[in-house]
């Protein structure tokens, strides 16, 4: 049995004048088959300290193929909500050696939601490395205490520049852009809140 801590994102984000504080992380344990996994993330407000998101996911992480885990879990959002939902997903390295992490989520309020996230890393040189990164949620029905409209609801964008001091510990530095879609943006503008900010940032990616 092995274990493995990797924090993807550990970063300060300055966006539109307010600046955040954003944790993305996991850890598992277990052998080439079977593993329990756990994901975190959450963004803190610096203005006031308080967590605008927080989610963690434990899972059963079990190899389909030499580069594809099936998991299967639950989530429980600590902010804004508290709400608890079931999860099943799938993550592992496409053709290319694009990383890939995709999930849908059933909350206990019968709410359906998808997430998948992209990641792709250039080697500048071998140890400076350029790392894209995509994520787009999708909701299957509205969901108005979260001001969610159904269909395709948000997309970031964004790249990050690291340097690999060692493997396992690298800062780096980035851009990130941010756009709500479809139905939530529609509720977003009537609300009066901007529909897409852009970010720079800087953060350290560490693993052991």
């Amino acid at each position: 049995k092995t274990s493995m801590v990797l924090i993807y994102r550990f970063e300060a984000q300055s966006r539109n004048g307010a600046d955040s504080l954003v944790l993305d992380g996991q850890y598992w344990y277990g052998g080439d088959i079977n593993k329990l996994w756990f994901k975190a993330e959450a963004e803190v407000n610096l203005a006031n300290g308080k967590f605008e998101d927080a989610e963690l996911q434990a899972l059963w992480s079990r190899a389909i193929s030499p580069f594809w885990d099936l998991q299967a879990g639950v989530r429980h959002d600590f902010e804004p909500d508290g709400l608890d939902h079931l999860v099943v997903g799938f993550q592992g390295l496409a053709p290319y050696w694009f990383e890939v992490d995709v999930a849908s989520f059933v909350s206990t309020d019968g709410d359906v939601t998808m997430r998948a996230e992209v990641e792709y890393d250039f080697l500048l040189t071998q140890r400076l490395i350029l790392q894209p990164r995509a994520e787009v949620g999708l909701s299957f029905q509205d969901i108005p205490e979260r001001e969610t409209g159904a269909g395709f609801t948000s997309a970031d964008l964004g790249v990050r520049l690291r340097y690999e001091f060692k493997r396992e510990f690298a800062p780096y530095i980035g851009w990130e852009w941010q756009r709500k879609l479809g139905q939530t943006a529609d509720l977003a503008r009537a609300a009066g809140e901007p529909v897409n900010s852009t970010a720079i940032l800087a953060g350290l990616r560490v693993w052991f």
